[in-house]
């Protein structure tokens, strides 16, 4: 994961008060003898700890490029983590903090985390002051949001149960929020978390989505997104708190939660066919009509994506996405028509209920229009969903001749036929293979013809076809918080200045 900037997460202070001193990197030889002053002193004097930890968050609290270094080479850092444990001065540790936070949030996290901050910052999660709960979770949630590394460290130190309890009795809706957010980042990143640190979490997630906090239920649909996305043993912690429903109920309209949505209900179904039969139980495909024909290209390719992970189960459940009305007729042409990142989800659906479905599932995509698609497809330059098309293509060829039907003249109607003659040039020797092991099978004959063009290039590994997939589609992780389609944003959140 990419470190979390200072624009993104620090606390920037608008409207300073006049009366309130400013302080500035000139500012810090002196907040340094101050601190040296009540070291040698031996008295914690709540006030003037306050101000020094609160000129430190002052220097810091600028949007572009804050003079961390400069705090840090100051030896400031340790005498912050010190204020944490006064527990009897909660405005000098909601502060200290604050100031830890702003180094947190810059490329150097890791620093604090060495510093020996995470075990002072675990306990304030239990601060009788919200304030300082709240400051706490958000630092902590910066963190574990910078790396996979450092969120193990959070986890290891018990940091999610006591976070838990600011969410199920938040003090307010801010706490609450910060809280939340700060939970999706526990759960985030590959490798994921093992299910034994972040299952507690699932009781807390459905109280929220059945709540009222709209902010809440869109980090609380992710924090459940990346829970899901662990294999069958996550699965199945998610579906014992009987979400299904819920989450299918969520994709019925528009909403920032339909992508975290979407993609938690995609996971389960790249489970076995009995957590997909519980997508299928709570009503998904009557949400099918909404999502393919959702403005949003992620929502489209999304949509595919766990269509094709339902056609890769059982027959029953192919025979389900071909009965809903007007379903595969889209998706058969959205594979020929629609954004390559749409097209090629679509593609497997149509692959998977071809090699998958009984021959008469495979009869009724044929009606759709599947071999138009499949032809259209036989010189695209994406060597893996080449032949994804050729394996789909075999096996609709291959029951055409069981069922008597001439499927052999659709190909050779929309120009299949050529493009396969063409393939026996392709650089693949895969895609060779394949396309001359059609052209021998069906058409009985093997091309002699010389093909002059430039034959597509090589783009990406070949893929072993002959079984319908399951599909973790990788580049979603990519392309998730924080990065582009689909995304949760990296919520900021400002303290009023104190």
């Amino acid at each position: 994961m990419v470190a979390n900037d200072a624009s993104s997460f620090a606390p920037v202070v608008h409207g300073e008060s006049k009366r309130e001193q400013v302080y500035t990197t000139q500012d810090i030889p002196s907040l340094m003898q101050q601190l040296y002053e009540i070291q040698q002193s031996g008295v914690m004097d709540g006030d003037k700890l306050k101000k020094i930890a609160q000129g430190f968050r002052k220097i810091m609290s600028v949007e572009n490029n804050p003079p961390v270094h400069e705090v840090l080479n100051s030896g400031a850092l340790p005498f912050l983590i010190q204020m944490l444990s006064l527990v009897d001065k909660p405005l000098v540790q909601f502060e200290a903090a604050w100031a830890i936070t702003n180094i947190a949030s810059t490329d150097q996290t890791a620093v604090i985390v060495d510093a020996g901050a995470i075990p002072p910052l675990v306990q304030l999660l239990t601060s009788a002051n919200a304030d300082v709960r709240e400051q706490a979770a958000w630092c902590l949630g910066n963190v574990a949001g910078d790396s996979t590394a450092l969120r193990d460290v959070v986890l290891a130190a018990n940091a999610m149960q006591p976070l838990i309890l600011n969410i199920i009795k938040p003090e307010n809706n801010s706490l609450l929020t910060n809280c939340v957010w700060a939970l999706s980042n526990f759960c985030r990143g590959k490798p994921q978390p093992a299910i034994g640190q972040v299952e507690s979490a699932i009781p807390a997630i459905v109280d929220i989505l059945r709540g009222d906090n709209e902010d809440a239920k869109i980090d609380a649909l992710w924090a459940l997104s990346y829970i899901s996305d662990g294999g069958e043993e996550h699965v199945d912690s998610v579906l014992q708190s009987n979400l299904a429903p819920l989450l299918v109920e969520i994709l019925g309209e528009e909403s920032k939660m339909l992508t975290p949505a979407l993609r938690t209900v995609g996971n389960i179904v790249t489970g076995n066919d009995k957590q997909t039969q519980a997508i299928l139980d709570a009503n998904f495909l009557e949400r099918m009509k909404f999502l393919l024909n959702n403005e949003r290209r992620a929502i489209k390719k999304e949509a595919c994506w766990v269509l094709s992970n339902i056609a890769a189960g059982t027959e029953t459940q192919i025979g389900s996405v071909l009965g809903r009305q007007g379903c595969m007729a889209q998706v058969v042409e959205m594979a020929e028509h629609a954004t390559w990142e749409v097209r090629k989800e679509a593609i497997w659906v149509v692959s998977n209920v071809a090699t998958g479905g009984t021959k008469y599932h495979v009869q009724s995509v044929v009606e759709c229009g599947a071999i138009d698609s499949l032809c259209s497809l036989l010189d695209i330059n994406d060597t893996k969903m080449l032949l994804v098309s050729l394996d789909a293509l075999e096996s609709i060829l291959r029951v055409g001749q069981e069922l008597g039907k001439d499927y052999t003249s659709f190909v050779d109607e929309c120009d299949g036929l050529e493009k396969l003659e063409q393939l026996q040039e392709h650089q693949s020797d895969d895609v060779y293979k394949k396309a001359v092991e059609i052209i021998e099978t069906f058409f009985g004959c093997e091309d002699e013809a010389e093909d002059e063009n430039l034959a597509p290039t090589l783009n990406g590994d070949t893929y072993a076809f002959g079984i319908p997939q399951k599909q973790i589609n990788e580049s979603f992780e990519e392309e998730c918080p924080a990065n582009g389609h689909g995304s949760q944003p990296f919520a900021t959140y400002n303290f009023a200045a104190v």
